[in-house]
Order: structure tokens, then sequence, then C-alpha cells
């Protein structure tokens, strides 16, 4: 069995990101958004991913994606 090593690091990336579904909910669009519109933020060559869900994740690792944190409070 051969297991494929993912980059970014996903766990690096929890570091930066509190939840991992709004991890895949903010890759998702980025990646459906350079689908699209063909801009990455990056030069092509400088990607490790091929696809663009993993070009998503290395923007967001890089730090070119900024999330913003809720701070809504329940009363």
């Amino acid at each position: 069995m051969c297991f494929k090593v993912i980059f970014p690091s996903i766990d690096k990336i929890l570091n930066i990101v509190d939840s991992k579904y709004i991890l895949v909910h903010v890759a998702a669009e980025r990646s459906k958004q350079m689908s699209e519109t063909g801009h990455y933020q990056m030069k092509e060559s400088e990607y490790h991913s091929k696809r663009g869900i993993g070009r998503a994740l290395e923007e967001i690792e890089a730090g070119l994606i900024k999330i913003k944190k809720n701070d809504k409070t329940e009363e």
C-alpha cells in the first residue's frame, strides 16, 4: 500500500484556521474561484499541487487568504 504525503500539511493549516469545516468551505470556494477566473495569487510554478483544491490550501497556508473570525456571542 502506498501513502501519498499531502501538501500542505492539514495540521499546520489548522493552526491558522480553527475549524476543519471552515477550512473545507474556504478551500472549496477558492478552488472554484480559481477554476472560473484563472486568477492565482502565486506564480503557477510556485505551487506544489496541480489541482485547485491543493492550490487553495497552499494559498491559505502562505497567508494569502485571510479568514475572518466571527465574533458573534450568544446572548
